[in-house]
């Protein structure tokens, strides 16, 4: 007995080690970037690199919003992220509803083939698709960047399938016996019992568009419809010139952009988690 909880103590202290080292090592480039935002343009860089700095520049942060018109992107930036958003939950989860609900021919193969296309990387497709765009006369505008999500993701479906498998079928049956349709089920009882797995999708969907630069990179021209990656990329290159970059300026405005992702995530932390955990459960 007491060898095997020295065995349990011992198991766990390893664990957490492990897991407070990765963690440690993941938040090291975070922390690094908060305290670079409050460095003047020379300790960013300086050897041995204070981590609290001995005068906290927060002029840097009002740098950022003189410097560039940090609330343009910001609005530019939701106009994308948030029907991307609606529209990726809906569709991936309209999809994953039809694969793990509904019974029909090759259904089984047609999800393989739906998950299979995650291993076409999108610069194999980035081109054919831009031609598309650009002859209906989308390049310039939002469009190519909100369309995409009506179709849903692979991972985002897989997730969801995942997730709605273990909603049990005696749901389904008791509202069909009421008279309940298929849309009926989907919006008013596998919706609802799937806050968790909605959740993380709506989370990663969220990071994935806010965050994308490659997208608006190739699709958007005019700087007044830029976002905030393409308004980074300008203060690297552009706005602050002169072939010196001001780390410390641009280490505040990367932290300006990274507060909604914190905030979301910590608002929808508990049923992400739970989605994570509960997605995986059955195949």
């Amino acid at each position: 007995m007491k060898s095997s909880r020295i065995s349990f103590l011992a198991r766990t202290t390893i664990q957490y080690t492990v897991l407070l080292t990765l963690g440690t090592a993941f938040m090291v480039p975070v922390i690094w970037m908060l305290s670079s935002s409050l460095h003047d343009a020379q300790g960013v860089f300086a050897l041995p690199f204070k981590w609290i700095p001995e005068v906290w520049h927060w002029e840097n942060y009002y740098r950022v919003v003189t410097l560039l018109p940090f609330g343009r992107y910001f609005v530019n930036t939701l106009i994308i992220t948030v029907p991307y958003m609606v529209l990726m939950v809906l569709s991936s989860s309209f999809v994953a509803y039809g694969f793990s609900r509904l019974r029909f021919p090759g259904r089984d193969k047609l999800f393989a083939l739906c998950v299979a296309t995650m291993m076409l990387p999108g610069q194999v497709t980035i081109i054919p698709l831009y031609i598309m765009y650009s002859k209906l006369g989308l390049v310039d505008t939002y469009w190519p960047l909100i369309i995409p999500a009506v179709f849903g993701s692979p991972f985002y479906i897989f997730l969801l399938r995942q997730f709605f498998l273990t909603i049990p079928r005696e749901l389904d049956e008791a509202a069909l016996m009421d008279g309940a349709g298929h849309l009926r089920i989907y919006w008013s009882i596998i919706l609802p019992q799937a806050r968790p797995a909605l959740a993380t999708v709506l989370i990663f969907s969220f990071i994935g568009s806010w965050n994308d630069f490659f997208g608006p990179l190739i699709y958007i021209n005019s700087p007044e419809k830029a976002t905030l990656t393409l308004g980074l990329n300008l203060m690297k290159t552009q706005i602050l010139g002169s072939g010196v970059v001001e780390w410390n300026t641009l280490m505040a405005a990367s932290v300006l952009v990274l507060i909604p992702n914190v905030i979301l995530f910590f608002l929808a932390q508990k049923q992400f988690m739970r989605g994570i955990n509960l997605g995986g459960i059955r195949g």
